[in-house]
């Protein structure tokens, strides 16, 4: 059912086809912003000065990376909801500028983990917004879907990035080719800014129909800290959630630091770990325009249960074979999982938060999720470099993915509205704790 107008902003993806459509493209370009790494630097890492088997190191990275996009996240989320979507989504891009001239330049290793920290505040405020912008546009009866379609968007994009310049960097020098690449997209990103409107009077035409409607809206004046702490600790299918965030995200880390390095060190070219890592990518991608959907017919939480056990599956798989066809098969599922369990995490979230501080709640999960960088970064890398080898940190990462999904299975509450009679009492309990 098409949601009312209120206040001169009708609700829906369709209703909204163009802005929609606009922030897709944002989000397309966030991914490739952040895909153009993920084949050219772990591999040639050597040549930044990273000493061979230096794995906790080479993923430090990363560890940059994510300690500040998880901390820029909460700060996007809260922001977001005082100053606009749109300034944020700005500033986001304004701080990607350095990214491509830091990794052209870099005489070593601490110049890539400078840039890594401006690519976190880039993806902190850019992405945040796009997939809260999407939410925002689309009706409550399409969250999951408009966040399987940003999502979608945004790691297709990371797959051809990833493939992308895996190609360049085999034809020309892989810091001109990267300089090249960001500052297209970057610039590109920029200047489509000029066109993007900002969603927050969808956020209140939301609030106004809910309270037409006689349905609670959560406090606006409720406090940041609060939420955090609700979304965090206080509430378990949150908190569930919020897990699941971080070790989807430790195993990202793992494709993203430690793949490269496993498959050069199997002998695979660049070309080939750009087509295996980009599979996962491109799967995971372009599956999220399905299983979002899926999930507003069906329920949150099938998909995510299903979707840790193939990612589990397919990082298994990864360790125990040893041929480029297994490890694409492998990355397929890996990807097919991520598609299942990412963007309906998300829409778990969104389906539990009042709209007027679903922006802050969003940033806290998204806050813990993308700490995983930083914790994979700092657990994977301790455990390769203590063993000598990339293989059993994959192995770990197998388990902890396994054993996330069955917390998830056993904590978590159906969160679609029409796939449970209790929501209205879990609601009830969420808002009387941020408010307290």
């Amino acid at each position: 059912m098409a949601e009312r107008k209120i206040a001169g902003h009708h609700r829906g993806i369709w209703a909204n086809l163009g802005q929609f459509t606009l922030q897709t493209v944002q989000v397309f370009f966030v991914g490739l912003t952040i895909g153009m790494e993920r084949t050219v630097l772990p591999s040639l890492s050597e040549e930044f000065g990273v000493t061979k088997g230096a794995y906790l190191f080479l993923a430090s990275f990363v560890l940059s990376f994510g300690l500040v996009k998880g901390a820029l996240n909460l700060v996007a989320g809260s922001l977001a909801d005082r100053i606009g979507r749109k300034k944020v989504l700005l500033l986001g891009w304004l701080a990607g500028l350095p990214i491509p001239l830091l990794i052209y330049f870099a005489p070593n290793w601490w110049w890539i983990i400078a840039a890594n920290i401006f690519l976190g505040v880039n993806q902190a405020f850019a992405w945040t917004m796009t997939v809260t912008m999407h939410v925002d546009l689309a009706g409550s009866h399409q969250r999951g879907l408009a966040v399987g379609i940003d999502e979608a968007a945004g790691y297709a994009a990371v797959g051809l990035a990833g493939l992308g310049t895996g190609y360049l960097a085999s034809f020309y020098d892989p810091r001109t080719a990267l300089l090249l690449f960001g500052l297209t997209v970057i610039g590109a990103a920029l200047a489509l800014m000029i066109w993007v409107q900002d969603t927050l009077p969808w956020v209140h035409a939301e609030h106004a129909q809910m309270k037409a409607d006689g349905a609670h809206t959560g406090d606006d004046g409720a406090h940041w800290l609060n939420i955090f702490l609700l979304v965090s600790f206080r509430h378990a299918t949150y908190r569930a959630l919020c897990q699941g965030g971080v070790v989807n995200k430790i195993a990202d880390t793992l494709v993203w630091a430690l793949f490269p390095v496993y498959f050069r060190a199997n002998h695979l070219s660049l070309v080939q770990i750009g087509w295996v890592t980009g599979i996962y990518a491109m799967v995971w991608g372009l599956s999220q325009l399905w299983t979002g959907h899926l999930a507003d017919r069906i329920g949150r939480k099938p998909p995510i249960v299903a979707g840790f056990s193939l990612l589990a599956l397919g990082i298994a798989l990864t360790a125990a074979t040893g041929a480029i066809l297994w490890w694409s098969a492998a990355a397929a599922i890996m990807g097919l999982g991520m598609a299942l369990l990412y963007p309906n995490l998300i829409a778990a979230m969104a389906d539990l938060a009042p709209p007027l501080w679903r922006g802050r709640a969003l940033g806290t999960y998204r806050y813990w999720r993308d700490t995983g960088y930083a914790i994979g970064a700092l657990v994977l890398g301790a455990i390769a470099q203590w063993a000598h080898g990339a293989t059993p940190a994959i192995w770990a990462t197998a388990a902890l993915v396994a054993l996330s999904g069955l917390w998830i299975a056993l904590a978590v509450e159906e969160s679609r509205p029409r796939h449970t009679r209790r929501r209205s009492a879990a609601e009830q309990r969420i808002r009387k704790g941020a408010a307290a």
